[in-house]
């Protein structure tokens, strides 16, 4: 599809930054798309971090994982993204990726909020490697997800130590979502 979706995107930008054998984080785990993708690019010897607060997000990613031969290189959290760094047990990692609103095929009344999604990104900008890749996608079309957009898009133009693009559709129906890619330096 053309343009690309922000997910797809982020995926095809991140096949060249991650390597095997990179320790990488999903803060939002929701069906386990992100997850398996970074399981895949990190490869055998690869770490990833999976963290979700919704139970059914990490029991449909533990399903997915294992459906496509990959759960032994994942460690899931059924917990808020906000804990990050402790799940992290202060490993810095390569990339780390935000996928932000709500489940899809879940609540929808269940989103991330915008001052977790915050406190989370701080932890995040703080732990992730020099040269690591910081994205978040953002949803500003349903409740509240304009609000968060607008906060997460201000937080991370504010990083002094990040260089950082954003990409998304224009002239869309609605708000459409679009990617935050921010790379630290060093």
């Amino acid at each position: 599809m053309f343009p690309p979706r922000p997910t797809e995107l982020l995926h095809l930008l991140l096949k060249s930054e991650i390597a095997a054998g990179d320790f990488v984080i999903d803060a939002t785990a929701g069906n386990g798309h992100d997850t398996a993708f970074l399981a895949k690019v990190a490869g055998e010897t690869g770490k990833v971090l999976a963290i979700d607060v919704q139970a059914q997000a990490i029991e449909s990613t533990a399903a997915r994982l294992e459906s496509e031969g990959l759960r032994d290189r994942v460690k899931l959290h059924h917990g808020c993204h906000t804990n990050l760094a402790d799940f992290a047990g202060g490993k810095s990692p390569t990339a780390i990726i935000f996928n932000l609103g709500y489940l899809p095929g879940g609540d929808h009344g269940v989103i991330t909020r915008t001052e977790n999604t915050l406190q989370a990104l701080e932890a995040a900008s703080e732990i992730l490697r020099p040269a690591g890749i910081l994205a978040v996608i953002c949803y500003p079309g349903h409740d509240g997800g304009g609000e968060e957009a607008a906060a997460v898009e201000d937080f991370i133009a504010s990083l002094a130590t990040h260089r950082t693009a954003r990409y998304g559709m224009l002239a869309a129906e609605k708000p459409a979502p679009f990617l935050l890619l921010s790379r630290k330096s060093g």
